[in-house]
């Protein structure tokens, strides 16, 4: 299948689905899936666990900027970005300038099943990770809802979330082209397998 012109941004809190339903679509499309975390892993030369404990929050969402701003292919892309990622002030924006966006939900308690064994994400290196979750989601779900197309992933099988978030992006896809025609980039590179490991 040709590779899409349109970047496709996948969004959202943790453990929604975000690199595994961008790398099931990424898949279909014959698109390179990025992963933010773990580029910005490869780049750093540590884990973002790392990167939070001896650098900081502040130094880890810039690193996110940066990669959104010049660090990935202008197009041909699905992009797994990290959960505080489009809570920046004017993210949100720059990822619906640069292509289609769509925020994966599901219920807390469903995210919680999903992360509880996970070693990998800082913010919940806590004593009560649901506490610590419902005060981050409080905080991050207004710009959640407003974060390009909202799928819900509760209760719901994985192939009928990744046909409903196909079905999606090639409307928005079709409508950025139209709205977006003078900005198109020039072509690049033809896409590589996600070479992330896992």
């Amino acid at each position: 299948m040709t590779t899409p012109v349109v970047n496709l941004y996948m969004v959202g809190f943790m453990g929604t689905g975000k690199t595994t339903v961008g790398r099931a679509i990424a898949y279909r499309l014959g698109a390179k899936l990025i992963d933010v975390d773990a580029a910005i892993e490869r780049e750093q030369g540590k884990p973002v666990s790392k990167i939070f404990e001896e650098d900081g929050e502040p130094v880890f969402r810039k690193l996110e900027r940066d990669f959104i701003e010049s660090g990935h292919p202008a197009r041909g892309c699905i992009v797994a970005c990290g959960g505080g990622l489009v809570v920046q002030p004017g993210m949100l924006e720059l990822l619906d300038s640069r292509g289609v966006v769509i925020c994966l939900h599901a219920s807390l308690e469903t995210v919680l099943k999903r992360t509880r064994h996970s070693k990998s994400r800082p913010l919940l290196n806590v004593d009560d990770p649901l506490a610590r979750m419902r005060e981050i989601y409080s905080v991050r779900e207004p710009i959640y809802r407003k974060a390009g197309t909202l799928l819900l992933t509760d209760n719901r099988s994985l192939p009928d979330v990744i046909a409903h978030a196909m079905r999606v992006y090639k409307r928005e896809a079709a409508d950025f082209l139209r709205t977006h025609r003078h900005a198109e980039p020039p072509a690049t590179n033809p896409a590589a397998p996600d070479d992330r490991a896992g």
